[in-house]
C-alpha cells in the first residue's frame, strides 16, 4: 500500500526534477511541439493557423475561433483565465464539474463522503482513467497536483485558497483510490469548489510545460501551441468518457468578432464563439448555412470601482451621480443589440437570490446626477466642461479589453458621463492587461465580465467587495458586508444562505459599489454541414466535450 501524507502547499522540488526522467509505462497520446514565437493579430483571419494541416487523414476535424484570453497560456496555477483556457480547451479535468443547471456532477471522483462537521471530505478517485500520456490517475497524483497548485498559484493570480485552505491536510490511499481532505474550517459543499477549473487535475510528474503543454484526463491534448496564434489539440486516444468527436481541433485566436462572422462565411472556421456585433448576428441568423445560439447565462457584465483611499471614486456622491447617469437599458438592448438583459444588481436576475426584492436608489435620471454634483460642490469652475472634485478634475481610467461587448460598454459609458461633466479616459487593451489592472489598483472603473456562481453559489464572486478576503480588487470595506460574507461560508441551510446573499447585494447597490451593466447573453455560431449533431459543449466549463449543450 502506498500512502503519502503531506501538507497541502509542501515543495515539489524534487518530484518535480524527477518527473521528466520517469515513465507510467506508456508514451504520450501527442506528443507536444515546442511553441513557436508571436504571430498573427487577434483582429484578423489568422492565415498562418488557418493553413496549418487539417485533415490530412480523412479524419474528423474542426476549426474555432475563440478569444485570447492571457495569451492562451493553460497553467491553471499561472492566472484564472488560464485555468478557464484549459478547461475550455478539454484538456484537463477536476474532480466534479457542473451541469448545465448547475448541479454538481462526479467526474474524476465517482463516490465520497463528508463528516457531520463538514470538515473531514474522503473522495474515491475514479478507477481506470488515464492521463493523456498513459499515466494512471490516482490518489496520490491527485494529492501531488494540489500540491504543486498551492506550490506555484501564489505567483500567479488564481488564489487557490479561494476553493480550499492552504492549512487543509490531505492524504492519499491508492490501495483503496482514496484522497482524504481535512480542513480547519467547515466547507457547505467543497465538492463545488473542486469543480472549479483552478483545481484541474493534471499530470504533475511528467508535465514539462504547464502553459503551453499541460497533460491532463480530458477529451483533448495539446498537440502544437502557437503563441499569438492558436493552439491544436488532438483526440485523448485513452480518454475515460466515451468517443471523442473529432481527430483535431484547430482553436484559433481572434478578437474580433466581425473578423470571427467572415471567417464563419468564408469557410475558414466552422465554429465560432462570441461574435458580438448585432449586425454580423442578424445575417448569420438569416443564412440556413448556419446555427446561432445565443442564450441567457450567467456571467454580469460589470465595471468594478476602485473606491480605494485617494482615488476618486472612494467619494460615494460621485459614485452615486455615475449610477444614475448611465442608460443601462438603452446600453442593453441598442448599443448591444440584446446581447446583454439589463439590472441593478450585482447578481443575474435570472438567479435564485431576491433580484425582485432589491430596490435601486440611482436609477437613470441625468438631471438628478447633476443636481446631486452641484450640491456638493463637485462642479466645473473654470468653464472647460470638467467637473472637479477636491481640485482635481473629475476624469476617470476605466481599463476594459475588447470582448463580449464591455468595450462597447465603455464607449457608451464615457459618452454618458461626459453629458454631466464627467470625464472617461479610456484604456481598451487585452484580458491580461485587465487582470494586471486588478492586482496592481491602476483603475478608476474596471470593465469586465464575470461568471457569478462559478462554484454552484456566488460566494467566490461576491469576495471582490470583502475587504478580508483576499480578492476584494475595489478597496471597498463594508463592515455589514464582511460581517454577511464571513456568515455565508458557515451558513448550510439554503433558504438562510439566499437571505444573506440577498442583504449582501441590498449594501451594494445602496452604496453604489459597481456599475452593472446588465447579464450577459451568450452566443455560439455553428456551420451546419461540419458541426451537424457532433459536439461541442459551448457552457462556460467545458467548450470541447462529447456533446451539444445549450450556452450557460
Amino acid at each position: 500500500m502506498k500512502k503519502a501524507k503531506r501538507r497541502i502547499a509542501l515543495l515539489l522540488a524534487a518530484l518535480l526534477s524527477a518527473g521528466v526522467m520517469t515513465g507510467c509505462g506508456g508514451s504520450p497520446a501527442n506528443a507536444p511541439a515546442a511553441p513557436s514565437g508571436p504571430g498573427g493579430r487577434e483582429d484578423e483571419v489568422n492565415q498562418q493557423a488557418h493553413e496549418a494541416d487539417r485533415d490530412t487523414s480523412g479524419t474528423r476535424t474542426m476549426t474555432f475561433g475563440i478569444q485570447n484570453y492571457s495569451g492562451g497560456g493553460l497553467d491553471p496555477a499561472r492566472e484564472i483565465n488560464c485555468a478557464w483556457n484549459n478547461s475550455r480547451y478539454g484538456i484537463g479535468e477536476c474532480l466534479f464539474k457542473f451541469d448545465n443547471e448547475m448541479n454538481v456532477v462526479e467526474t474524476l471522483c465517482d463516490g465520497y463522503t463528508v463528516n457531520e462537521e463538514h470538515t473531514e471530505w474522503v473522495f474515491h478517485i475514479r478507477e481506470g482513467v488515464k492521463f493523456s500520456d498513459g499515466c494512471a490517475l490516482t490518489a496520490s497524483a491527485v494529492e501531488a497536483s494540489f500540491a504543486r497548485l498551492f506550490e506555484a498559484g501564489p505567483q500567479g493570480s488564481s488564489a487557490p485558497q479561494n476553493y480550499l485552505e492552504y492549512e487543509a491536510e490531505i492524504t492519499a490511499d491508492d490501495v483503496s483510490g482514496n484522497l482524504t481532505v481535512k480542513t480547519t474550517r467547515p466547507y457547505v459543499d467543497l465538492t463545488k469548489n473542486l469543480a472549479y477549473p483552478v483545481m484541474i487535475i493534471l499530470d504533475v510528474e511528467h508535465t514539462a510545460d504547464y502553459n503551453h503543454a499541460p497533460i491532463g484526463t480530458g477529451p483533448y491534448a495539446v498537440t502544437n501551441f502557437r503563441e499569438g496564434v492558436g493552439c491544436t489539440v488532438s483526440a485523448n486516444e485513452r480518454y475515460w468518457g466515451g468517443n471523442v468527436p473529432y481527430a483535431s481541433i484547430e482553436l484559433l485566436y481572434m478578437g474580433d468578432a466581425s473578423a470571427k462572422a467572415m471567417a464563419l462565411q468564408s469557410g475558414q472556421l466552422d465554429l465560432a464563439e462570441n461574435v458580438t456585433n448585432i449586425s454580423d448576428l442578424q445575417k448569420l441568423q438569416a443564412d440556413p448555412n448556419f446555427t446561432v445560439t445565443i442564450a441567457n447565462g450567467v456571467r454580469t457584465g460589470l465595471a468594478h470601482m476602485n473606491m480605494a483611499e485617494g482615488r476618486l471614486l472612494s467619494n460615494k456622491t460621485l459614485r452615486q451621480a455615475v449610477l444614475m447617469a448611465l442608460d443601462d437599458d438603452t446600453m442593453c438592448s441598442v448599443t448591444v443589440g440584446g446581447l446583454y438583459t439589463s439590472g441593478f444588481s450585482v447578481l443575474p436576475s435570472n438567479l435564485d437570490y431576491g433580484y425582485d426584492k432589491l430596490t435601486d436608489p440611482y436609477a437613470f435620471d441625468p438631471d438628478a446626477a447633476m443636481k446631486l454634483l452641484d450640491e456638493a460642490g463637485i462642479v466645473d469652475t473654470n468653464g472647460d466642461g470638467a467637473r472637479e472634485l477636491d481640485g482635481k478634475e473629475v476624469v476617470l481610467h476605466y481599463v476594459t479589453y475588447p470582448n463580449r461587448c464591455l468595450s462597447d460598454f465603455a464607449e457608451a459609458i464615457q459618452q454618458q458621463l461626459s453629458s454631466i461633466g464627467i470625464g472617461v479616459n479610456l484604456e481598451i487593451g487585452d484580458s491580461a492587461r485587465q487582470w494586471d489592472s486588478y492586482q496592481s489598483g491602476d483603475f478608476d472603473l474596471n470593465g469586465s465580465n464575470w461568471t457569478t456562481v462559478g462554484t454552484g453559489d456566488p460566494t467566490e464572486y461576491l469576495a471582490a467587495w470583502c475587504s478580508t478576503s483576499g480578492s476584494d480588487y475595489c478597496g471597498y470595506k463594508n463592515d455589514e458586508y464582511d460581517k454577511l460574507f464571513n456568515e455565508l461560508a458557515v451558513t448550510f441551510d439554503n433558504d438562510a444562505r439566499r437571505d444573506i446573499i440577498q442583504r449582501m447585494q441590498q449594501i451594494l447597490i445602496d452604496d453604489a459599489a459597481a456599475v452593472v451593466h446588465g447579464y450577459y447573453n451568450s452566443s455560439m455560431i455553428s456551420k451546419n454541414e461540419t458541426i451537424g449533431g457532433a459536439a461541442i459543449h459551448t457552457a462556460d466549463y467545458y467548450w470541447i466535450t462529447t456533446e451539444i449543450y445549450p450556452a450557460a
